[in-house]
């Protein structure tokens, strides 16, 4: 795992400010370092290393091809590298080290941008080609399918800026309005967007050409999910082997390493899961983290150590007796682009736990989206059955009516997202800032200046919503496009990378994907009130039958309470950091009203961490 940067621009580059650039990623790859500058210093690439595989100068980047044209920044791992090596190395190629940067600049010399299909990992990367007679030069940029590596990036229409973070790029201050809009509604910042005005994001499965002598910048999909059209033939057992096939051998790639491999166990199902697969893996015990919350209701390290005992790992547990949100004090320097999911405070502290005994870690994310673990499943198949025979007019007037009330107040998100229907009520029922809530913590002119578009996010996600076949496949499919990539992956990453850690994903093999979302039935994900039900088979199979397989937790943190514990006040020291379009009486309003026992405190992290990206993007 490592940090990437590149600047490519008509003139000569200021290479020792680059550097500077370069630098600010060092958490991210703290093993070496390394620049390449063009004869002409008008292309410059940067790296950090994380060392992984090949732990040799061989594995040092920037890496040129041998023939000289190619040079290659690469952020990632692609766990089918040693096939692939094959397969290249029986069409003549030449192999000096034993990494896998190497055999991904030479997929790309062999097949082109076509290599990408070929690739099962997690990426981002480019590649800059120096062309020859019949080719102008040009700039290769892609990112994995799912976006479990971040690529920004900066393009003026001349010159092209990227990096694997926002603040390597030096962007203006101002705050871009769409981005910001989309972020109170969803607690994060998609697609393309970035919050910082002039920059950009490659989204998830995109691939790109930047042409230095026209400036012309063009993007693409690679790579979309599958329709759903499963086999009506095939039964529950068949599926499930299918299924326990791909995940034990999507888990065995992702233990090759030239370093010690862990996973991180919360004891629910996904985690579980990856844990059973790895210990029949792997030759020697698995080395399993969670973080333990004694006390409360979020304290899932009883049904850790079931697994852990049962698999005889070698199980650590970080126990937080007193938690505070005084643990974002160590990560916030790192927060660029801003994040509502207060998840990601566990996240970095079951990061730092791990990493003091391994350098790459497995994590059980995607499990939800794949084969259908949210709760917003069940209760809208519920929802559906109580509510669906009232007249959509009426539910939307009702809907509208919620949103008058004060943020917070019980039962008012609940209505208000009903007011399209049960299946689309995750599009309307946000638990940052509804469409309502938005028209008053924005000022009244930036609310004019979006007109509108102050309802795109909502839009937006409904067109993910429409892909779908049936309504948990339009939920499925909202949720992997949406909340997946730029807040969960989001969050893993740069929880994980804040103590140079590599967290894989084994659940999110795009083969497995393929599978969930193209030949498993609906009705094998969600049935009525039970949810998850093919995973449950492979629970079944492969966990202790003293399991219960049927929660759903996670880490969480207790977040009502902390910020009432505290009266607030982290939020009133960093208020002061909210751009000037926020409305600080609305601030003021939601903070007395959390004091009160209405259910703000999502709202008011998300208020802290936007303030939080302003304040280092101010000082920086």
């Amino acid at each position: 795992m490592c940090g990437i940067f590149g600047a490519l621009s008509p003139q000569s580059a200021p290479v020792e400010q680059l550097y500077e650039k370069i630098a600010s990623l060092a958490h991210r790859g703290p093993d070496d370092s390394g620049c390449w500058v063009s004869p002409d210093r008008t292309v410059v690439l940067g790296h950090r290393r994380l060392s992984i595989l090949d732990l040799s100068q061989a594995g040092h980047q920037p890496m040129a091809s041998s023939c000289g044209r190619y040079h290659i920044v690469f952020n990632g791992e692609i766990y089918n590298y040693l096939e692939i090596r094959d397969e290249l190395a029986a069409l003549g190629f030449l192999f000096s080290g034993s990494g896998d940067t190497e055999v991904v600049l030479a997929s790309y010399r062999q097949w082109g941008a076509d290599c990408l299909g070929r690739f099962n990992g997690m990426f981002a990367l480019a590649i800059w080609d120096e062309g020859d007679v019949a080719n102008q030069p040009r700039l290769f940029m892609a990112r994995d399918r799912a976006g479990k590596k971040p690529f920004y990036y900066v393009h003026d229409g001349r010159s092209l800026r990227f990096a694997s973070e926002l603040k390597a790029l030096g962007p203006g201050k101002s705050v871009d309005l769409r981005a910001l809009n989309f972020y109170l509604a969803l607690g994060y910042v998609p697609d393309t967007l970035c919050i910082a005005a002039g920059a950009k994001k490659l989204p998830p499965a995109h691939a790109g050409y930047f042409l230095p002598e026209s400036g012309e910048l063009e993007t693409w999909r690679y790579w979309s999910l599958p329709q759903n059209l499963p086999d009506p033939g095939r039964g529950c057992e068949d599926l499930a082997d299918e299924a326990e096939s791909l995940l034990r051998d999507s888990v065995a790639m992702r233990l090759r390493s030239d370093v010690p491999v862990g996973v991180l166990l919360s004891g629910g199902l996904d985690s579980s899961l990856v844990v059973a697969a790895a210990a029949q893996a792997s030759t020697t015990p698995i080395k399993t983290f969670t973080v333990s919350f004694p006390g409360t209701r979020y304290d899932e390290a009883g049904y850790a150590a079931i697994v852990a005992r049962h698999f005889g790992t070698e199980h650590h547990v970080l126990e937080v007796p007193q938690p505070s949100l005084g643990t974002l004090d160590a990560f916030s320097p790192l927060i660029d682009e801003p994040l509502a999911d207060s998840s990601l405070l566990p996240a970095f502290m079951v990061s730092r736990l791990t990493v003091q005994h391994v350098k790459v870690a497995l994590g059980g994310d995607g499990g939800d989206e794949l084969f259908g673990g949210y709760a917003d499943y069940t209760m809208a198949a519920a929802d559906q059955r109580c509510l669906g025979w009232i007249p959509k007019p009426l539910l939307l007037a009702a809907g509208r009516a919620a949103g008058a009330l004060p943020a917070g107040v019980k039962g008012r998100n609940r209505l208000f997202a009903l007011q399209g229907g049960a299946y689309e009520s995750m599009i309307w029922g946000s638990p940052y800032f509804d469409l309502s809530l938005r028209r008053r913590i924005l000022a009244s002119e930036q609310v004019q200046a979006l007109g509108e578009q102050l309802d795109e996010p909502e839009r937006w996600l409904m067109s993910l919503f429409r892909t779908g076949r049936d309504p948990l496949d339009c939920m499925t499919r909202t949720h992997f496009g949406g909340i997946l990539p730029d807040d969960f992956l989001v969050k893993v990453d740069r929880a994980s990378m804040a103590v140079s850690l590599e967290l894989r994903a084994p659940l999110l093999d795009y083969r497995l994907v393929e599978f969930a979302f193209g030949r498993l039935p609906s009705h094998w994900k969600v049935q009525g009130q039970e949810s998850r039900r093919l995973q449950k088979v492979l629970g079944r199979r492969m966990l202790p039958p003293q399991l219960d397989i049927n929660r759903k937790q996670g880490f969480s943190i207790p977040l009502d309470s902390w910020l009432r514990s505290s009266r607030g006040g982290e939020v009133e020291e960093m208020r002061r950091w909210l751009p000037d379009c926020i409305v600080q009486d609305e601030v003021a309003r939601l903070i007395a009203g959390h004091l009160k026992g209405r259910a703000n405190g999502s709202r008011l992290f998300a208020l802290m961490m936007l303030a939080l990206s302003q304040k280092n993007s101010q000082e920086n």
